[in-house]
């Protein structure tokens, strides 16, 4: 047998405990055919040396957004400003480039904290020439508009001073036209090209064509234009928003009440591209503060909010169960969760799937008498550690001293035998798996402030997070999420051994390059590591 690729004088982390460590890896169309003495002696058209660098499964981002993130980098973006003055002076500089009055200009990076309050319509009426202004709040969950917008909405949508948030964000994303296919392709190209560097080899897309972030009712339609272009960058599973379900005329023993059209579910697709779970949305942000939370935001009066009626929540919920779907909660404050857990549990009764896999978004807040009922229901909890790292200190403060350890837990699940599952949800905040593991071992924001110092994991366990527990949360775990005999050649080499630098090192250790399918995407081969 003659090799493609073998990779030598490695230090091959593999995530596999039935071989844990190798120095040599095989690689024949694609996969991994075997490590060590199993291929030291096996020719090979290509052996690459690689000089005692660090080799790891491809990390899996397991919850992003990147047609978003895509656009939001070819956008005008106020992030970085924190007075008043100035992101009005910037957003003008943007309005004043637009064609005809009457045209949408989408700003980034618009974040209220930074500001001290939020802007108002009247604010953006002054430096609008006559474009209807749409700032995107960071969190994806709020916006701020200008009159022009604010007088095409339907009577009875709610918004103060322009702020809109949650399904009142929604009603002004209904108002423009769809992004094109190539336009959102393009996008998602670039944004996947940033996961690559950053040593990402499969990503799950959390929610296309409805929901808070949907961009066009046939929105998988530019996921297969780059599939069909040979442009797809990394593997991606979509998953389509909950509210994209619609009732169907199945068959009584079908027991299906809503459903896509032709029955499409989970599963569908093929190692690039893949329909994965179902996106429900049962409240808000801690960023925006409209996270359901059970007692007030410190030093508030309100809890947050939920999506919807409670009822409709679990209906859809169920619904999505019966029709055969993994489903993927998001649920950030604990009355969220609280209502995702009570939601899958009457499923599963109705209909026990014990593999189905269910996947709670972001589990932002979760109680200590929570995370036994996560175990319990066999629920996955998908974090995002670099919200702590970059926002923890206001979202420690916003939630209070009790509160703050429950956040974005590490230890507590697994403790509990609870799938800790890794991700960004870029472009809300950066999207390096290295960072965020650090942060899970340090436990530190950027400030250096630790946030629930008990929930801290080890490398290895952080590691599992991105490899190991994401390839189980998007059903790839035949295929990926360790360096095995079968699986598919996705790796990242690393310049040294997150497991062997000071912890306050990992988030900066180099991504040399990123192998999908055994090809080098940085094309670093040519010359010698």
């Amino acid at each position: 047998m003659m090799l493609c690729t073998r990779l030598t004088n490695a230090n091959i982390l593999t995530m596999d405990p039935d071989h844990p460590v190798a120095r040599d890896l095989g690689i024949w169309q694609g996969r991994i055919v075997g490590l060590d003495e199993a291929v030291t002696s096996l020719p090979a058209r290509e052996v690459v040396d690689l000089q005692g660098a660090t080799v790891l499964p491809g990390f899996i981002d397991s919850h992003v957004h990147l047609a978003w993130t895509g656009l939001k980098a070819s956008s005008p973006s106020i992030a970085g400003l924190h007075s008043v003055d100035d992101v009005l002076q910037a957003v003008e500089k943007a309005a004043s480039r637009k064609g005809a009055p009457g045209q949408w200009v989408h700003i980034g990076g618009y974040d209220q904290r930074a500001l001290g309050r939020h802007l108002t319509a009247a604010e953006l009426d002054r430096v609008s020439h006559g474009r209807r202004l749409f700032l995107m709040h960071d969190s994806g969950h709020a916006c701020v508009v200008n009159s022009a917008v604010l007088d095409l909405l339907p009577d009875g949508v709610p918004h103060d001073n322009g702020l809109l948030v949650e399904a009142a964000m929604g009603a002004v994303r209904r108002l423009r036209l769809p992004y094109s296919q190539a336009e959102l392709a393009d996008a998602i190209e670039h944004a996947g090209r940033a996961c690559l560097a950053e040593g990402i080899t499969a990503c799950a897309e959390a929610g296309i064509g409805g929901g808070l972030l949907g961009h066009s009712p046939v929105e998988l339609g530019a996921y297969q234009l780059l599939r069909d272009q040979g442009r797809l960058p990394l593997r991606i599973q979509v998953m389509p928003g909950g509210d994209t379900l619609r009732p169907v005329g199945a068959h009584e023993h079908d027991g299906i009440p809503r459903g896509l059209d032709l029955g499409l579910r989970t599963g569908f697709g093929d190692d690039w591209l893949s329909i994965g779970a179902l996106k429900i949305y049962t409240d808000g942000g801690m960023m925006a503060r409209t996270a359901a939370l059970t007692e007030p935001y410190e030093g508030m009066t309100h809890t947050g909010q939920l999506q919807d009626d409670p009822e409709r929540l679990t209906d859809l919920v169920v619904d999505g169960h019966l029709a055969g779907w993994q489903l993927a909660v998001h649920a950030i404050g604990d009355r969220a969760a609280d209502l995702a857990l009570d939601a899958l549990e009457r499923a599963q009764k109705l209909r026990p799937r014990p593999d189905a896999r269910h996947r709670v978004e972001h589990a932002g807040l979760i109680r200590p008498d929570q995370l036994a009922r996560f175990a319990q229901l066999g629920v996955s909890a998908v974090v995002q550690p670099n919200f702590l790292r970059y926002f923890g200190d206001d979202y420690a403060t916003v939630m209070g001293e009790r509160r703050a350890p429950w956040m974005y837990r590490g230890r507590g699940f697994l403790n509990h035998g609870v799938t800790l599952v890794g991700s960004s949800d870029r472009p809300v905040t950066d999207g390096s798996p290295l960072r965020a593991v650090q942060f899970m071992v340090e436990r530190a924001s950027a400030s250096g402030r630790l946030i629930g110092p008990d929930e801290a994991v080890t490398v290895d366990e952080a590691l599992r997070a991105y490899t190991v527990a994401g390839a189980y949360a998007c059903h790839w775990d035949d295929s990926a999420g360790t360096l095995a005999p079968g699986k598919r050649a996705d790796l990242v080499v690393l310049g040294d051994d997150p497991r062997r630098v000071d912890p306050s090192r990992i988030g900066d250790i180099e991504v040399v390059t990123t192998l999908v399918d055994g090809r080098d995407t940085k094309e670093t081969w040519t010359t010698p590591l």
